[in-house]
């Protein structure tokens, strides 16, 4: 470029036909395509400036077609093609979906696992349509035997008749606290006095019931198809600390699968390991609820007044020393 040409500041500024004259304008008024073009104008008409024109309106008349075609060029919309995609490495190896599981691989799934519920069937444990024919004394040995090596199991098999007492007083009575008998030091037996010395060899645990919808099962009888039941036990301290947060250290729960054509209902209660709680600190438990809630066999008399007083909050009833009384005698 020579020592007269004008200077054009294309950096900061651009130059814009208005129809009848050339303005200037700041680059930010432009769009990006726009700009492109405009910039490619100037360059061209800053490069042929050294021919001799003395003005821009003379440069214009003198390369009036090429000033026309650039702008016809750069007024043409150009349709960019659509570019293809990449394909990502998870797409292009990929591989046809597994077919979906049969009926019978569901159904086995479900046996072998745990129902909506969360709850473990009892086909989890045994062959339920093995034992069907079995008579109920065989299908006793085969529940015992099956939790016996299990430190942190405890089972039962209970008649359907006293389990079905059980449970009606349960619907009614869904909360309780029973005492799990503790030996203490015997200095520590001789600084308590009065109500202190009769809560002293004893440790509270609260539990509570729940009725669940039945879970997969092979039977089909009116009663096997009613309900799960669980009953959780917390320590009392834990659960005046946590409430609802409580963890539980033992969990019961009631099959009624043979309840129909056997007349026995499969009791299995498993025990949180470093829980604290041994297998026949959880028996001792397990027989309680059935002493308590069996209203018309062992739980008649004083031990299902305490029950429903416990229930009502009857303060003048429900004692604890009497709770531990009762408790005594078993």
């Amino acid at each position: 470029m020579s020592a007269s040409s004008p200077r054009i500041m294309i950096q900061s500024w651009c130059w814009t036909d208005t129809g009848t004259s050339w303005t200037r304008k700041p680059k930010s008024q432009y769009s990006t395509g726009s700009l492109s073009s405009i910039y490619n104008l100037i360059l061209f008409l800053t490069c042929h400036n050294r021919e001799g024109h003395g003005s821009v309106e003379s440069l214009k008349d003198a390369y009036k077609e090429k000033i026309d075609d650039f702008r016809r060029k750069a007024s043409t919309i150009v349709t960019p093609e659509p570019s293809k995609p990449t394909p990502s490495p998870s797409t292009s190896a990929t591989h046809p979906p597994p077919p979906p599981p049969s009926p019978q691989a569901n159904a086995a799934s479900e046996a072998s696992g745990k129902s909506s519920t969360g709850i473990k069937p009892l086909s989890s444990f045994i062959d339920v349509e093995k034992v069907l024919d079995l008579p109920p004394k065989e299908i006793e040995a085969i529940w015992r035997l099956r939790h016996a090596s299990n430190p942190h199991s405890v089972c039962a098999v209970i008649p359907v008749e006293t389990y079905q007492r059980i449970a009606s007083a349960a619907r009614q009575n869904p909360q309780f606290v029973l005492p799990l008998p503790r030996t203490q030091p015997e200095a520590e037996q001789s600084e308590q006095q009065g109500d202190e010395a009769a809560g002293a060899g004893a440790e509270i645990h609260f539990l509570q019931w729940a009725f669940h919808p039945a879970a997969p099962t092979v039977t089909s009888g009116p009663l096997a198809t009613s309900h799960t039941s669980t009953v959780i036990f917390t320590q009392l301290a834990a659960y005046q600390l946590h409430g609802s947060y409580a963890q539980p250290h033992t969990t019961i729960t009631h099959h009624l699968d043979l309840a129909d054509e056997k007349g026995l209902v499969l009791m299995h209660g498993q025990i949180m390991p470093d829980s604290g709680i041994s297998s026949t600190d959880a028996t001792w438990l397990v027989s309680c609820v059935q002493r308590f809630y069996d209203f018309g066999g062992q739980a008649s008399g004083r031990k299902g007044e305490l029950l429903r007083s416990f229930t009502k909050g009857d303060t003048n009833v429900f004692k604890l020393e009497a709770l531990l009384e009762e408790a005594e005698k078993l």
